[in-house]
């Protein structure tokens, strides 16, 4: 076998070599092929010559005009097979027979892919909707801070129309006053714009104050406080003929603050707060009772 060299000049090996050889055999081959059998030459069939004869049926005639062949009455037809109908039978199969489709057992590690996808899916849903709670909450919390600031100003900005308008008293409105019904609510030596409506309404030295009707305390419950907030909180108070308050509801006219803590506060201790006795009092007397919180 004559030595062969690569492109560097290095001999081949003898496995290199002998497929060099059968490749060079398989495409003189290939080219072989193509020529004989692409290439061939189709030669075409000879032509039969002869003499044109015009067409009749006897050796004799005369005349120059061609005779209409003679009408051939068609064959009759073949006789019928099958159904009285006339038509052929059909042949038909009873049942084919299924190709067995081989059962191919799942790959565990096609498997395990397959679950590790859907956990994370999963686990990327589970944090998507806590995110979405998370700022559902922080959107409620805002718009809670937003209501109370309102509800702030509010009542900020009539404690200071009530002081710039002190001038107007009795030029608009029909009644004014915490113990319910019509009427201006009051003493006639009071101040117009005063948030307290009667004797026994005025600061007390515990930070409480109390106004019903003359009616004096039993028990004046002063609520818990270590927060750091301050304000004043007036409840309106429903006082049965045995002393109980049946009703309180906080932050009315005169309070200076609508913070949630500070209402909560001040509503629970006057549920707790009970009065004198006394069966001359109305069955459901009203009154208010007032609590300052101030920062220790």
């Amino acid at each position: 076998m004559p030595l062969l060299l690569n492109s560097v000049g290095e001999p081949l090996t003898r496995e290199r070599q002998l497929g060099l050889i059968i490749s060079a055999i398989i495409h003189v081959l290939f080219a072989l092929l193509i020529i004989f059998v692409t290439f061939r030459v189709k030669v075409p069939e000879p032509v039969e010559e002869g003499l044109i004869v015009n067409f009749g049926f006897d050796e004799t005639g005369s005349g120059l005009i061609e005779p209409a062949p003679e009408p051939v009455s068609p064959p009759p037809p073949p006789p019928s097979s099958g159904d009285e109908g006339g038509e052929e039978a059909l042949l038909t199969q009873d049942f084919e027979e299924a190709v067995e489709v081989e059962k191919k057992e799942p790959d565990p590690e096609e498997l395990k892919r397959q679950a590790e996808a859907r956990a994370a899916q999963i686990r990327r849903e589970l944090e998507a909707e806590a995110e979405r709670q998370r700022l559902a909450r922080e959107e409620a919390e805002r718009l809670k801070r937003e209501e109370e600031q309102r509800r702030i100003d509010q009542a900020n900005a009539r404690a200071r129309g009530a002081f710039s308008n002190a001038g107007n008293v009795g030029t608009s409105g029909r009644s004014e006053g915490a113990a319910g019904g019509e009427g201006n609510q009051g003493v006639q030596s009071g101040t117009p714009d005063a948030p307290n409506y009667g004797p026994g309404g005025g600061r007390g030295t515990e930070g409480i104050s109390f106004d019903l009707g003359g009616r004096k305390a039993k028990s004046l419950i002063k609520p818990p406080y270590d927060l750091q907030k301050e304000g004043t909180v007036v409840v309106a108070i429903t006082v049965d003929r045995n002393g109980r308050v049946t009703d309180a509801t906080p932050g009315i006219k005169g309070s200076t603050t609508l913070d949630g803590d500070l209402l909560k506060l001040a509503k629970e201790a006057a549920l707790k707060t009970t009065f004198e006795s006394n069966n001359d009092a109305p069955i459901i007397q009203k009154g208010t009772i007032t609590y300052i919180f101030r920062l220790k």
